[in-house]
């Protein structure tokens, strides 16, 4: 019940689609998913809903605010749940891997650095590139 209020609190009327997708976000063990990911649970689920759905909701998922998309180095989209909190990514060259962190240092640094510079920041993201720890353990 409580999905198909956030929907419909977003101007979104709850279909089977919408409902569906929004619950991969809410429950499912991967917390940034590009709209193939999401695909691929749906064909895990057995579900009919194609991949030309996906993409549309995801847009109208992102418009409405529900999702955040970023545009990582490998060029495609990568939603999450958008929680309201600010955090920046780590984001894995070998296997893709997206990781969160916050750290009140930075966000600070990055605010003195702007303010000394005269730039007023309304927003900002921040992703580093590198090695995931798995793959750094493979690659030695």
């Amino acid at each position: 019940m409580k999905n198909i209020e956030e929907l419909k609190s977003t101007g979104l009327k709850a279909t089977l689609p919408r409902l569906k997708i929004l619950d991969i976000f809410q429950n499912g063990a991967q917390r940034h998913m590009t709209a193939e990911d999401v695909f691929r649970v749906l064909l895990e689920e057995r579900s009919d809903i194609g991949l030309a759905t996906v993409y549309r909701v995801l847009t109208q998922f992102e418009q409405a605010g529900i999702l955040i998309r970023s545009n990582f180095e490998s060029g495609k989209a990568v939603y999450e749940l958008n929680e309201g909190q600010h955090h920046d990514h780590f984001v894995c060259t070998s296997c893709g891997k997206v990781e969160e962190f916050y750290d009140p240092e930075i966000e600070k640094r990055q605010q003195s650095i702007a303010k000394s510079k005269g730039w007023i920041v309304h927003d900002h993201s921040m992703a580093l590139y590198g090695q995931c720890a798995e793959c750094a353990v493979k690659a030695k």
